[in-house]
């Protein structure tokens, strides 16, 4: 088992920046690929970024692409969404997800655990 728990969301102008933390607790986040995953109101969940065990993979959707970046501090247990160049539409609830497969293979249909999620609103 493990708990996640998302927290840095909040209200910014377009053309600014956040970065989300996601906390681990329970079982070693090492041992999980991690990713983050939004949800706009009236919309699916959808894929944003997923991170290997190791850190060293990386992979984003094509609409976060050079904006935002995924990474992880195993020591400290916590895996980090750094959000620059903000659009109106990254408006959307950010959740955290761990999985024991492969950060490439990660869905929110076969993510094993799930953060609670963080508001990001960005203002025009």
């Amino acid at each position: 088992q493990v708990q996640l728990v998302e927290s840095g969301g909040g209200l910014v102008q377009a053309g600014g920046s956040l970065r989300l933390s996601c906390a681990a607790s329970g079982r070693t986040s090492s041992m999980y690929a991690m990713g983050w995953f939004r949800q706009a109101p009236g919309k699916e969940r959808e894929f944003v970024a997923a991170i290997s065990r190791s850190g060293s993979s990386t992979y984003y959707a094509d609409s976060v692409k050079g904006r935002l970046t995924i990474s992880r501090a195993n020591a400290k247990n916590t895996v980090y969404l750094e959000m620059n160049s903000l659009k109106p539409e990254d408006t959307a609830v950010y959740h955290c997800a761990a999985t024991t497969g492969p950060a490439v293979l990660l869905t929110s249909r076969n993510a094993d655990y799930w953060g609670q999620g963080t508001q990001v609103t960005v203002s025009s």
